[in-house]
């Protein structure tokens, strides 16, 4: 499994305002697609779920960590790893501030403590 994607998918993810996460709770389950929000640190791409642990599409990714990312026309498949590290989710909450600055009680929700853990990097893997 690859660890970072390319250079042209993370100018892609850190400029797209908004992207799709096609999750599924097993490898057999159905599919489900939401809007969310996606930002970049470094050449690696983060998602948090705004509802926290309970949002569907992260209960999901938890249980299966295979997702496909829709960016724009970009079909990207992606392995979900969860990030514990203090400084990460700091950098990535700051990510969201930035990114999002246009909406920000939308970019303050993204970062409530409820929320925090729930942030995932995303790898890109192999075509599901």
């Amino acid at each position: 499994m690859a660890t970072a994607f390319d250079e042209e998918v993370i100018q892609l993810l850190a400029k797209i305002e908004e992207v799709e996460i096609e999750t599924r709770a097993g490898p057999d389950a159905p599919s489900h697609r939401v809007t969310i929000w996606v930002v970049v640190d470094g050449d690696a791409a983060y998602v948090r779920s705004v509802r926290g642990a309970r949002g569907r599409w992260y209960r999901e990714a938890r249980a299966y960590p295979e997702a496909v990312l829709h960016a724009g026309a970009r079909k990207l498949p992606v392995h979900l790893e969860p990030v514990s590290d203090g400084a990460t989710i700091a950098r990535v909450s700051d990510a969201f501030l930035r990114k999002y600055v246009q909406w920000p009680n939308d970019a303050r929700a993204m970062v409530r403590e409820d929320v925090l853990p729930t942030t995932l990097r995303l790898h890109p893997t192999e075509a599901l």
